[in-house]
């Protein structure tokens, strides 16, 4: 796969503008919403990553790297499922580079970029969470030929590093990257009528997930290591 790159000078001022919407927004949103980890990364990668310009990948995956060892993989967009596993495993986290457009604020059909940085990469900086996101891609990489082990796989990303809330002594918190960049996700999670299971790897294996629309269950977990504990046993 060719390596591609971050065409910052593509950019526009409208851009610059929806960044800026976006991160204002949802960091006022997340501040008793998400977790402390997700929190304390964020405020790690501001010199890198804030409201004021989008933000420039050299720049950030300099400091990504000393602060975890992770970097970021410029992609097109969705890449094939063993192109996914072979980066986490390599802890390179893939983004786009494309953010979406006004009109486009609270519903995507495929991530872009706001999703893909303010979503993710904050949770990177902790180290139980780093090591279970690079557990998973060694897991999924090794089975990637395997469709039935890979579709088992992706709903377990799809209810913990995207959608995954995790308990603390001030109640559940999110960690999941499609809650901590959608304000809708946000705030639906907080609702009485939603449903909150207890973390069960097989469980979340054998259980299918919205794509289109918001979620209308959701798993907790107890802490990042158990999280990373529960990929040592058969996936």
């Amino acid at each position: 796969m060719n390596r591609l790159k971050q065409v910052y000078s593509a950019y526009t001022e409208e851009d610059f503008q929806v960044w800026k919407l976006l991160f204002d927004r949802q960091l006022a949103n997340l501040q008793d919403k998400a977790c402390a980890e997700y929190l304390q990364g964020l405020k790690l990668l501001q010199p890198a990553l804030n409201a004021d310009a989008i933000p420039e990948f050299g720049a950030l995956n300099k400091l990504l790297k000393e602060l975890s060892g992770w970097t970021i993989e410029v992609v097109p967009g969705l890449i094939p499922v063993d192109e996914f596993f072979e980066m986490l495993s390599q802890k390179k986290f893939p983004s786009s580079t494309w953010l979406r457009k006004r009109d486009q604020l609270d519903y995507l059909e495929e991530p872009d970029m706001f999703h893909d940085i303010f979503g993710h990469i904050p949770q990177l900086v902790h180290p139980d969470y780093s090591n279970f996101m690079q557990k998973f891609g060694e897991i999924g990489y090794k089975n990637h030929s395997d469709k039935e082990k890979v579709i088992r796989l992706q709903r377990l990303y799809w209810f913990t590093i995207e959608f995954g809330l995790i308990e603390t002594t001030s109640g559940a918190r999110i960690y999941g990257a499609g809650i901590t960049s959608s304000e809708k996700e946000t705030k639906h999670i907080f609702l009485d009528s939603i449903i909150v299971k207890a973390y069960d790897k097989e469980a979340i294996m054998q259980t299918d997930y919205i794509i289109s629309d918001i979620q209308k269950v959701y798993f907790k977990i107890d802490s990042f290591s158990n999280l990373y504990d529960s990929l040592l046993t058969e996936c």
